[in-house]
């Protein structure tokens, strides 16, 4: 299980350069079907060592063809796992992935001087450049709607949604709560996406607009926090984020563990809700860190994982199950 297909497409990546621990990656080769936006989100891609023959019935490129043709630059050769070791120590920083050509005249020192300009992209509204400008609707023809607020939405989240047997109504983040309530939802997700969410702040005033309206939300991932901004509490950047297909999560209630999928830069800050109306359902087995929250009324909820999983494991997709039976019953 490795998931590349899905990882380089994820919007989540927007504004990042992706490093695999994996020693080797594109073996069986690239499928659209696969692709959770419409292109890749990385800026750059590093692995260690790349297939150039892939092997599977369902490709139709390779990795380094796919690449290519969407312009993103990748390197191989690289000891991955000595540099994941390095950005666990050192956090996550600001770099450059560059490309020579022969006729390039670039020099070691040029890059080096050029390392120093790097701007830290989470100052950008990156969601702003990986969600939806216009409404899509999937599946419209259901007993029950839902609003998806698309922040940089993965395609296995709608879908995920729709084999639930409802109706997915995708629209911007700037779309007003009028607008959204004038879809007459029986309830509100928001989505995954990238960066920081206190740059999109005009997201956590239309939260509240809706939920005010007693309608239903679920937050996944960035949605999660916008949730616990909505209601006061505080957001901060991990020093290296949650990334991968293993992480463990534990229900403070049950003390059950779940194995999530997660890809996030930032989590809530626990001690920020404690006068809130939010109480925390799920923490981080490994740090400590809030993986989940609830609504004291019941009536939203979030998750700081991907339960839809793509890729990874499905401990977690019931989640999807019960969101559906809260808005069947309200």
């Amino acid at each position: 299980m490795m998931g590349y297909n899905e990882s380089i497409t994820d919007p989540s990546y927007k504004g990042q350069i992706l490093t695999q621990t994996y020693p080797l990656i594109g073996n069986y080769g690239v499928n659209k079907r696969d692709f959770e936006s419409d292109s890749p989100k990385i800026e750059g891609y590093i692995i260690h060592e790349l297939c150039r023959s892939p092997s599977h019935w369902s490709s139709m490129m390779s990795l380094d063809e796919t690449l290519e043709k969407y312009e993103v630059p990748g390197i191989e050769g690289v000891d991955t796992r000595a540099l994941t070791k390095k950005l666990r120590y050192h956090g996550t920083m600001l770099g450059i992935l560059h490309v020579f050509y022969n006729d390039d005249a670039s020099s070691k020192d040029d890059i080096l001087d050029e390392v120093k300009r790097v701007k830290d992209p989470n100052d950008r509204d990156l969601v702003a450049e990986v969600c939806t400008n216009e409404v899509i609707e999937h599946s419209s023809r259901r007993s029950r709607q839902i609003v998806l607020i698309d922040c940089g939405v993965k395609k296995s989240i709608i879908n995920s949604l729709i084999d639930r047997g409802v109706g997915v109504i995708q629209v911007p983040p700037t779309y007003s709560a009028d607008d959204i309530l004038s879809r007459k939802p029986d309830g509100i997700i928001i989505s995954n996406g990238p960066g920081d969410p206190k740059r999109i702040s005009y997201l956590t005033r239309t939260t509240e607009q809706i939920f005010d309206n007693g309608l239903p939300i679920f937050g996944i991932c960035l949605g999660a926090q916008i949730l616990a901004l909505t209601f006061k509490g505080n957001t901060y950047k991990l020093k290296f984020g949650h990334r991968g297909q293993n992480h463990p999560c534990v229900e403070t209630t049950s003390h059950r563990c779940f194995i999530t999928s997660q890809n996030h830069g930032y989590a809530i800050e626990p001690e920020s809700l404690k006068n809130t109306e939010l109480e925390i359902t799920f923490k981080n087995a490994n740090d400590g860190t809030v993986e989940g929250v609830k609504h004291s009324s019941s009536k939203a909820s979030a998750v700081q994982w991907h339960p839809e999983a793509s890729p990874g494991p499905v401990d977690t997709a019931f989640l999807f199950d019960e969101f559906v039976k809260v808005i069947k019953n309200t």
